[in-house]
């Protein structure tokens, strides 16, 4: 594969040391997220979460990152342990222009998110726990390609107390 995602070493201060781990033997060993994704049985998004130090690794992640990056299991439990800090990699707003562009679709269009929704499924809010999302992309008719992102998320109705 010709375009890996690697580690933007302005991030490093930001991220636990298992990101550093996880990023170096990604790139020698030249696998892409969906690649570790597939022998994980997760979605790329929620593996590159990980190595960004944004959800938690399970057990079966742990056993199975240590083989596909051929990192030492004991290392990387060590160093995945606890809970995520989760949020703490980016400055609000975004100075990231493909990140800044995700946060610009929320504020243009949440509102319309947040009406279509609430006609569709009543009072509430859609989960970022209870959820799953991912990255795909289409190539139309005239050979453009079009990324197609997908969030999928359990509905929230408010409680009336």
């Amino acid at each position: 594969m010709s375009h890996l995602a690697t580690l933007d070493t302005s991030m490093k201060h930001r991220l636990p040391a298992s990101a550093l781990t996880m990023f170096d033997a990604k790139a020698e060993m030249k696998l892409s997220f969906e690649e570790i994704a597939k022998e994980l049985g997760r979605e790329e998004v929620a593996v590159a979460a990980m190595f960004y130090g944004q959800a938690r690794a399970s057990e079966e992640d742990i056993q199975k990152l240590s083989k596909v990056l051929g990192v030492d299991q004991s290392l990387l439990e060590q160093q995945l342990a606890g809970f995520p800090d989760r949020g703490r990699t980016i400055d609000m707003p975004p100075k990231e222009p493909l990140i800044y562009r995700l946060f610009e679709i929320v504020q243009n269009y949440g509102y319309a998110y947040k009406a279509v929704l609430n006609e569709k499924l009543g009072d509430g809010i859609m989960s970022a726990i209870s959820f799953s999302t991912k990255v795909e992309k289409e190539t139309d008719k005239d050979g453009n390609n079009w990324a197609v992102i997908t969030l999928r998320g359990k509905w929230l109705p408010y409680s009336r107390f």
